[in-house]
């Protein structure tokens, strides 16, 4: 035995379920529906929070409000039942742990005037024992807290801005904040003719004048943010710009914050005149939010800064308005039942794009501040909080490249962006958290975001003593709910070793995420090696929707030239993670991904913008695409291998993408890609193998090139190599492909064989069963370490001994796994879907 170890066998969660991935698929038509359709959640709709919120489709609400009732009682007894008072929008949180078991629920319509309709259907789900428990309090709890008098918007840090102000000149953020401040103060609209067009800005100017006067109680930036206002009341606001939800947003915050702030400036008329716009903004966009905002999978402007802004100007007016309180309600009810990532969240990973987490950090930080404050409850105990220090570090490593995933992934910073820097100060102080902590020391960007600046000099929360990473960082993570997997060779330095991303996400392809199911990216010494193309200059140009968004852009598939639609119905999930010393193991299902275009009123416009259809010509539509699993295995040190399974039901060609910063050195006799990357030192070589030929092709253009007239931010808009390995029409295909890395000073990998789908490369045998009218199998042994993957049907040969699998079409590894020589077999984990498969 292994170190004389006794061997371990486990049987990972998920293996008494079908192999469903393997076996057959669900007649699942999405995972989350990009509107929801069908109320949540129900009897096959597993939970992710305990307790869950009760969502209604918009639809079945109509004008009128809703009420709810919940029982563990399928009887509803009165006794035993929660009865939600009746309301405008289509949620109910019980604010309360639901005990495990079943719990029934219904709703009823009632009219304006208090007419109830009957009760619905009755819909049941079941409460298990291992749903994380994330309970928060009631409305009332948070209203009763409000304070009556003084700074309500940043009321969390009212009880350490004494002793702040009394120590802001030592404060090592002091200058910066003078010279924010004095930007502000510099701003000048008084000749301007149309301030409402400059409203965004004074919202962020204003910021920056708040801190200092907040801070230093010098009236001359209380006077320069009422001038901001006044500019604003002496002129006349087109109605029509409050389509614009940002806009919306910073208007009420920037009106809402100056009333409260300086209050005194202000003479009574004007002071009215505020009030009078802040509720127009609020009557305006009511009927964009109550009802829809929680059935949305993520409307990610909301999200980002309307949600955090209406909060504020809410807080400030809501015992003054109706409307206003109305408002506050809703707010709280909304993001205690879907934030602070969609409500289908908890890995602490951002589901619509790594870069576009920047654009929520903010709200991230401020509702879970003010929340937590009011209710007397640490909202950052949500499962995301607790792993969005981790989620940071693995998604975008300091000194890299991110993972690759959504708009703006080709971003080349060689730190973490500031407002990263900023949200992971804020996750080191509130939570201690070690990853965040030494995530925000690789540099002090975070002192230089105004944003956070408030609460860095007034809380008076301290940063953990150590900011070093921990010494048991893992090599490899699942984000489960997102289907992301990272595996990298040293987090503390991403300049040497291997960084591989992997995206197969039961959120498909929404807002800012793209459609790359079953795509991976990969870095080597710092430098990317095959990574997703494209420029992200505009959201729904002729570049961003056929080179940059589309499925050509990434490496992973093609059908018949088709990619996977700009839906959430286009999904994938990863169903299966090892991660042992030597071997780092994923499974991804994009079975579904490849099943029609897009049926969202936005992109069907974007596309008529654009002057494009979805049609075959251009890369969309549907496919007969049964099955597309990928296995990828990282061998350490320096290999990747990948095995495809692809299957359809009537032949199809099959092409095969990568896309390299540099051109391949193609030999087609032998399907071997080389690429020579001397800025990172090293040489990548790909060796594919199949059972049929494959014609090899490459181009150094995009499909629609990117207008270098919106490249404003200095963005070098470089040709990649698009390479694509093209099958000929067949109903099924299996692909091995094994990518070997090494430097050029050292060693190179040794490969041999390769007929059949058997070779070794160095002391690694590597097995894969390549003629698709078999059952598929990989098999993966080292004889010198005596680490053993097997996936298929059979039996596999461990240390001597046979070991009998569980099941067919498992995963089986025998590893050194956290520290332990053990045997690990597992089957598909499968998503959690929050709406119902088709009957």
């Amino acid at each position: 035995m292994k170190n004389n170890l006794q061997k371990i066998f486990v049987i990972v969660w998920g293996l008494c379920l079908t192999v469903m991935s393997v076996s057959g698929h669900s007649e699942q038509k999405c995972i989350h529906e990009n509107v929801r359709t069908v109320p949540y959640p129900q009897e096959k709709t597993p939970l992710y929070i305990n307790p869950s919120a009760l969502f209604v489709p918009y639809s079945l609400k109509g004008e009128d409000k809703l009420q709810f009732a919940l029982s563990s009682d399928e009887s509803f007894p009165v006794h035993s039942t929660f009865f939600s008072s009746s309301k405008p929008w289509c949620m109910y949180n019980p604010h309360r742990t639901l005990s495990p078991g079943v719990w029934f629920w219904k709703y009823r319509r009632v009219s304006r005037e208090g007419v109830c309709a009957e009760w619905s259907k009755v819909y049941c789900f079941v409460v298990g024992e291992d749903v994380p428990r994330f309970v928060t309090p009631p409305f009332q709890t948070f209203l009763s807290n409000i304070p009556e008098l003084g700074n309500r918007i940043y009321c969390y840090l009212s009880d350490s801005l004494a002793s702040a102000r009394k120590n802001v000149y030592a404060h090592s953020e002091f200058n910066d904040m003078i010279a924010q401040a004095r930007m502000g103060l510099a701003f000048n609209l008084s000749t301007d003719t149309d301030p409402y067009g400059k409203v965004s800005e004074m919202a962020e100017l204003s910021v920056r004048l708040h801190t200092a006067y907040l801070l230093l109680q010098r009236p001359v930036y209380a006077k320069k943010m009422v001038q901001y206002v006044r500019w604003l009341l002496k002129a006349r606001l087109d109605e029509k710009r409050l389509e614009n939800d940002f806009f919306a947003g910073d208007l009420a915050f920037l009106l809402a914050n100056t009333y409260e702030t300086c209050y005194t400036f202000f003479t009574p008329k004007e002071r009215d005149e505020i009030q009078r716009l802040v509720m127009q903004v609020f009557r305006v966009y009511r009927s964009r939010l109550f009802g829809h905002e929680e059935n949305h999978v993520f409307d990610n402007h909301f999200w980002q800064f309307p949600v955090r802004k209406f909060m504020q100007a809410a807080l400030v007016f809501y015992d003054k308005e109706p409307l206003a309180m109305e408002y506050l309600e809703y707010l709280y009810e909304v993001w205690t039942s879907k934030a602070p990532a969609s409500g289908f969240n908890r890995d602490g990973n951002w589901h619509n794009g790594t870069s576009y987490f920047s654009a929520n950090a903010v709200t991230l930080y401020y509702m879970a501040s003010l929340c937590s404050y009011l209710t007397k409850t640490d909202f950052m105990s949500h499962p995301w909080y607790q792993n969005a220090g981790k989620g940071l570090v693995y998604s975008w490593p300091p000194r890299s490249m991110s993972a690759g995933f959504g708009d703006g992934h080709e971003k080349t910073n060689d730190q973490p962006l500031r407002i990263r820097s900023g949200f992971a100060d804020f996750l080191a102080r509130e939570k201690q958290d070690v990853y965040a902590a030494w995530y925000s020391s690789i540099n002090q960007k975070y002192e230089t975001d105004y944003e956070f600046r408030l609460y860095r000099m007034v809380s008076g929360k301290f940063r953990p003593a150590s900011s070093s990473l921990p010494a048991n960082a893992p090599k490899a993570v699942w984000f489960q709910d997102t289907g992301e997997v990272i595996a990298i060779d040293s987090l503390a330095d991403c300049t040497r070793g291997m960084y591989l991303s992997f995206r197969s996400s039961p959120f498909g392809s929404g807002s800012h995420t793209h459609s790359n199911q079953n795509a991976f990216n990969l870095h080597y010494n710092g430098v990317p090696v095959y990574r997703s193309s494209g420029y992200y200059l505009n959201f729904s140009d002729r570049h961003n929707i056929l080179s940059y968004r589309h499925t050509r852009a990434h490496n992973t598939l093609l059908v018949d030239g088709i990619g996977q639609g700009f839906t959430t119905k286009a999904y994938g999930n990863v169903t299966r993670m090892l991660h042992g010393e030597h071997i780092t193991y994923c499974l991804g299902d994009a079975s579904h991904a490849y099943g029609g275009v897009s049926e969202y009123p936005m992109w069907q416009k974007n596309f008529e913008a654009a002057g494009l259809e979805q049609a075959p010509e251009y890369g969309f539509g549907k496919t007969p695409l049964t099955k597309y699993l990928r296995h990828i295995l990282v061998l350490r040190p320096g290999i990747v291998v990948i095995y495809d399974e692809m299957e359809a039901s009537r032949k199809v060609r099959w092409e095969w993408l990568l896309h390299s910063p540099v051109r391949f050195q193609i030999d087609a006799s032998s399907n071997t890609l080389v690429t020579p990357h001397p800025e990172g030192g090293f040489v990548s070589t790909a060796r594919l193998f199949a059972t049929e030929a494959c014609e090899i092709s490459q181009c150094n253009e995009f499909q629609a090139a990117p207008n270098p007239d919106l490249a404003i931010r200095g963005e070098t808009l470089e040709n990649y190599w698009h390479l694509t390995a093209s099958f000929s029409s067949r109903k099924a295909n299996r692909l091995l492909t094994v990518i070997t890395l090494d430097e050029e000073s050292g060693k190179s990998h040794v490969v041999s064989g390769g007929k059949d789908g058997k070779l070794m490369v160095d002391g690694w045998r590597i097995s894969a069963e390549l003629d698709a009218r078999k059952s598929a199998a990989l098999t993966v042994e080292n004889a010198a370490t005596g680490v053993v993957f097997s996936y298929g049907d059979k039996d596999c040969l461990i240390e001597g001994e046979t070991y009998h699998r569980k099941a067919k079409g498992t995963t089986v590894l025998y590893d050194r796994i956290n520290g332990v020589w053990k045997c690990e077999e597992v089957a598909d984990r499968p998503a959690l879907p929050t709406t119902c498969a088709e009957e």
